[in-house]
């Protein structure tokens, strides 16, 4: 009998005690899978951190790629046009030059101008015996002649060149289409106005030799004028 009162008060404070004492959370748990502690804070931030490196790995790789893109345009910047029309353009201004060179009697010189004027077109060769204006006539006729068969020659010779500049220009327009940088499409640019001013050389040549000639003419015109009253005053005085 006195055993169950003493199991009563035993368990009545116990119950007591529990109730009294304050209650404490439990701290979280972190999972463990085969013994490794599983922490979801740590994870993310390693997760984070790997982010952010992939990040400025992919930073640099873009900016090797624009520098490499870079020296690949500076590349073609200075990288040379492969054609070139310089020999064949030079060649047909000397075509033009040997032409202009080989001016029949009055070349296009001033001593030889002044010289050939004083010996045939004005002062003594206009009053001199018959037999020297006959000369000096024939010598004027002479002159007009060449200086219209040299302009002939210089127009044939421009238009021969007209076929070679159209074949150097249809190369210079697929040049320069077809550049790759500032260098090669500058260097077409240049070729392209060498072009024009091989054509404008052209132009000046056979202008100067068609006035040439038909300065001759005028001044042969002017001549047999003078040469005309210089007869007529003889006859008239005879």
């Amino acid at each position: 009998m006195t055993r169950l009162p003493l199991r009563r008060a035993i368990l009545a404070g116990v119950i007591a005690s529990a109730a009294v004492a304050p209650i404490v959370a439990p701290m979280p748990a972190h999972a463990q899978f085969g013994g490794i502690v599983y922490d979801p804070t740590n994870y993310a931030q390693n997760v984070l951190t790997a982010a952010r490196s992939l990040q400025q790995i992919n930073n640099q790789i873009q900016q090797i790629q624009n520098q490499a893109t870079s020296l690949i345009n500076q590349a073609r910047n200075l990288a040379s046009l492969p054609f070139s029309s310089l020999q064949q353009l030079q060649q047909q201004v000397q075509r033009t030059q040997q032409l202009l060179g080989q001016a029949q009697r009055i070349a296009y010189d001033v001593q030889n101008i002044q010289q050939a004027f004083t010996d045939r077109y004005k002062g003594a060769a206009l009053t001199g015996d018959h037999a020297q204006m006959v000369a000096n006539a024939n010598a004027r006729w002479e002159d007009s002649v060449g200086a219209f068969e040299d302009a002939l020659r210089v127009q044939a010779g421009v238009v021969g060149n007209i076929d070679g500049a159209r074949t150097t220009m249809d190369g210079l327009v697929s040049a320069s289409q077809s550049a790759t940088g500032a260098l090669q499409a500058s260097q077409a640019g240049n070729q392209l106005l060498a072009l024009q001013s091989q054509q404008l050389a052209d132009l000046t040549a056979l202008v100067a030799a068609q006035s040439r000639a038909q300065a001759l003419e005028s001044a042969r015109h002017s001549a047999e004028e003078a040469e005309g009253r210089e007869r007529f005053r003889r006859f008239m005085g005879n």
